[in-house]
C-alpha cells in the first residue's frame, strides 16, 4: 500500500495538472466543458477512492500472488515477452469486469458513481468507486497465473493500466484516424458515457479497444447522434458517498418490499435496473426518456459558497498528498483516523454544495474533532516536522471549517429564505 501512495504521490498532481490545462483550452477557445459544483464532486469522489484504496479497506475474495503461487502451469522468462502478456492479460480481464458492471444489478453499484457526472470531461475520470470492497478482480486474473506471470509485473502494470484510462475523458479530441482500430480514444470513451439508446453499455474496453470489435460491443460515434451525459436514474446530489451507495440501497429496497420471494434473491443479480413487478408499479422511479430534454443537476448555490467548496476540496488535496508523502511514518492506526478526517469532510463540505442543512453539524464536530486531536497531541500526524508552522495552519483551518459551516449551514440559508421586499 505504500508503493501505492507514494505513485499516488506524483499521479495526483499530473492530473490536476492535465484538468488545469483542459479547463484553460475550453476558456481560451470559449467551448468551456467544466462546471464548478460538478468538478468538485468529481475531484472528492476521487479523494474518497483513493483513500481507500491506499488503506486496503475492502475484502479479497483471493489475492493474485496465491493463485500465481499454486494454478501456474509454466513460468514465463522475466523478458519484455511477459511485460506483453501481462499488459493483454489485465486489459481482457479489464474489459470483461467492466462488462459485467454494466449488466449485472449488483455489480453496477461499483461502477454508477463513474458514470454519474452529467459533463464530459477529465475530471469526470476521477469518479471511482468506494462501494467495491469486497475484491474479485484477481480472479479474472486466471490467464496470467496459469501462465505464471509474476505477481511483481501486475502489481507495477495494474496501476499503470488504470492511469492510462484517465486521459480520453474529453470532449476537446476528435477521432483518431487508424488509432480508433487499436486503442480506446475520446470518441470512442464519450460514447460509452453517453445515455442516448444508440450508445447505452458500449465500448467497454479500457485501454485497447478490439475487445470490443471482438465481442460486439463497439459504436461509432455519430455525428448525427451527439452523446448526452450522465446516468438514466440521475443521482441528484454531488455527494460522492451518496452516489456510491445510491443503487445498492434501491436495491435494498425492493428486495424488502416485493412479495416474491424468488424476486428478493434473483434482483442482486437480474440486468441492471431489472426491478419485481410488484414493486416498479406500487414504488415507481424516475427515469429519464427524453436524453435531450432533462433538467441537469445544477442547485442554485451562492458565489460564497462556491468558493468555499473550492477551497475546501483543494485543502483535502492537500492534506491528503501530506498523508501520502508521511505515509510510513504515520502509521496504520493514525492513517484510518487520518482517512476519516477526509471522509468526513467530503460528506460535510459536499453536503453542503447540495443546501443540506445536516452537512454543517457534521462540519462542526469535524472541526471540534481536529481541534482535539491538535489539543491531545499538540500536532497533526506529525506535520511539525516538517514544517513548525504546520499544526497553527491546521487549526485555523478547522477555525475556518467551524464557521463556514455556520455561516452555510445557518446564516446565508436563512437569508436566503427571507422574503424578498419590493
Amino acid at each position: 500500500m505504500e508503493t501505492y501512495a507514494t505513485a499516488l504521490l506524483y499521479a495526483i498532481p499530473f492530473f490536476i495538472l492535465l484538468m488545469g490545462i483542459e479547463i484553460s483550452y475550453g476558456y481560451f477557445k470559449k467551448n468551456q466543458k467544466y462546471k464548478v459544483m460538478d468538478t468538485l464532486s468529481s475531484i472528492s469522489s476521487g479523494l474518497t477512492n483513493i483513500v481507500k484504496d491506499s488503506l486496503g479497506l475492502g475484502v479479497i475474495l483471493v489475492s493474485y500472488p496465491y493463485l500465481v503461487e499454486h494454478l501456474a502451469v509454466t513460468q514465463i522468462e522475466a523478458t519484455w515477452l511477459v511485460w506483453v502478456i501481462a499488459f493483454f492479460t489485465i486489459d481482457f480481464a479489464g474489459y470483461w469486469n467492466h462488462r459485467l458492471s454494466h449488466h449485472v444489478n449488483i455489480f453496477w453499484n461499483q461502477h454508477v458513481i463513474h458514470h454519474s457526472s452529467e459533463e464530459f470531461n477529465l475530471a469526470c475520470a476521477l469518479r471511482q468507486s468506494i462501494s467495491n470492497l469486497i475484491g474479485y478482480f484477481p480472479l479474472m486474473l486466471l490467464p496470467a497465473a496459469l501462465l505464471g506471470v509474476p505477481a511483481e509485473v501486475i502489481g507495477i502494470l495494474a496501476p499503470a493500466h488504470l492511469f492510462a484510462q484517465f486521459w480520453y475523458h474529453t470532449q476537446h479530441i476528435g477521432k483518431m484516424g487508424w488509432l480508433e482500430y487499436v486503442i480506446v480514444t475520446p470518441s470512442q470513451h464519450r460514447v460509452h458515457h453517453a445515455i442516448n439508446p444508440e450508445y447505452i453499455d458500449k465500448n467497454l474496453g479500457q485501454v485497447l479497444c478490439i475487445w470490443d470489435r471482438l465481442f460486439g460491443t463497439f459504436q461509432e460515434e455519430l455525428e448525427s447522434v451527439p452523446p448526452q451525459y450522465g446516468v438514466l436514474k440521475p443521482a441528484q446530489t454531488w455527494n460522492p458517498i451518496h452516489i456510491n451507495f445510491q443503487h445498492l440501497w434501491g436495491i435494498a429496497q425492493d428486495a424488502w418490499r416485493t412479495n416474491n420471494l424468488w424476486d428478493r434473491i434473483r434482483i442482486w443479480f437480474m440486468p441492471t435496473g431489472w426491478r419485481p413487478a410488484d414493486v416498479a408499479a406500487e414504488y415507481p422511479r424516475a427515469v429519464i426518456t427524453d436524453v435531450y430534454h432533462f433538467k441537469r443537476y445544477d442547485p442554485r448555490v451562492s458565489a460564497w459558497l462556491k468558493g468555499y467548496a473550492v477551497f475546501q476540496t483543494f485543502v483535502t488535496l492537500g492534506l491528503l498528498l501530506f498523508m501520502f508523502y508521511n505515509y510510513a511514518a504515520i502509521g496504520f492506526e493514525g492513517l484510518l483516523l487520518f482517512g476519516a478526517f477526509v471522509f468526513a469532510g467530503i460528506y460535510g463540505y459536499t453536503t453542503l454544495m447540495d443546501g443540506n442543512r445536516y452537512g454543517a453539524w457534521i462540519e462542526v464536530a469535524r472541526a471540534l474533532g481536529g481541534w482535539t486531536v491538535l489539543s491531545l497531541t499538540g500536532d497533526w500526524f506529525g506535520i511539525e516536522s516538517y514544517w513548525a508552522n504546520g499544526p497553527l495552519l491546521v487549526a485555523i483551518y478547522f477555525g475556518i471549517t467551524l464557521a463556514g459551516a455556520l455561516f452555510f449551514g445557518f446564516i446565508e440559508k436563512s437569508f436566503q429564505q427571507q422574503p424578498v421586499r419590493s
